[in-house]
């Protein structure tokens, strides 16, 4: 069974795009990335498969179960961290921990104590007196206090320290091990390269690529560093030049050996060639449209 499957997903407000035709496959106990950056239609796609606001046409499934039906049944098994975490004012951290376990009748008193220790949040405080990282805590908490099948999280590391953040994903991988499903939605590139297997990139509503993270980083391209002086004006297959006092930097999708038979002669005291990383590969599929050559 696939924990999420859509299939021609579209929403409209109105008649502005929000998201059009995506279609994606998430096999259950995958750790899953949904790339893209502001705007690009990852939290419409979030919110309209959990049922938050109505899609405008195709279909999306959850757990097997389609998201038009018995959404209270649906959501059950599943976490999700929105983006933007807000409470209401004038409770404590742990009557807001308590009120979401009991809305869904459910004890998780010890698991939400363990996360708390982990994420050293104070239960005792208010809700306006914490800061934007500690809401963003107690968001984590009440996502997955309940031990979900399904975890959707919406930009989660945004307002955490990178300690907090190591701790968040250590947490998530142990989920992931017992089986969880992890949907991830981030425009922190290192992010995805590090923790998800296979992830998705979004660029106006529409999914416009999605592979093995290992695929979409995988490219003919090289990135060049020269440092010294040297002339590649001749040479069709760069991209990216970027020059500075002693040297310059560029993708190169050509031949290799005319790269070194251009540069052969010139005054370079020292070449680099290496994989592009996956932040450049995923900006080129926003820039250019395209797979790099």
């Amino acid at each position: 069974m696939r924990a999420i499957e859509t299939s021609g997903l579209t929403k409209y407000y109105g008649k502005a795009r929000g998201i059009t035709d995506v279609n994606l496959a998430v096999e259950e106990g995958e750790f899953f990335g949904f790339i893209g950056p502001n705007g690009a239609g990852k939290s419409t796609t979030i919110r309209t498969l959990l049922g938050l606001i109505h899609k405008t046409g195709g279909s999306a499934k959850l757990l097997g179960m389609d998201i038009s039906e018995k959404p209270e049944k649906l959501l059950k098994d599943v976490g999700y961290l929105p983006s933007e975490a807000v409470f209401y004012t004038g409770m404590r951290v742990k009557d807001v921990i308590r009120m979401s376990a009991e809305l869904r009748r459910t004890d998780c008193a010890c698991e939400a104590a363990a996360l708390c220790e982990r994420l050293e949040l104070d239960t005792g405080k208010k809700v306006e007196e914490l800061s934007f990282g500690n809401r963003k805590k107690l968001a984590i908490v009440c996502a997955l206090q309940h031990l979900p099948h399904l975890c959707v999280l919406d930009e989660p590391t945004s307002g955490l320290d990178p300690l907090m953040q190591r701790e968040f994903f250590a947490i998530l991988k142990e989920r992931n091990r017992a089986g969880a499903t992890i949907f991830f939605s981030s425009h922190v590139l290192s992010e995805v390269q590090r923790n998800c297997t296979r992830a998705a990139i979004i660029r106006a509503g529409r999914i416009i690529a999605c592979d093995s993270v290992e695929a979409l980083a995988k490219t003919n391209a090289k990135r060049v560093h020269i440092t010294g002086s040297a002339d590649v004006s001749g040479l069709h297959a760069v991209r990216d030049l970027k020059t500075a006092d002693g040297g310059m930097s560029f993708l190169y999708g050509g031949d290799c050996n005319l790269l070194l038979q251009t540069l052969a002669g010139q005054r370079i005291e020292d070449i680099t060639i290496s994989e592009p990383d996956l932040e450049e590969i995923f900006l080129h599929y926003y820039q250019e449209g395209g797979e790099l050559a």
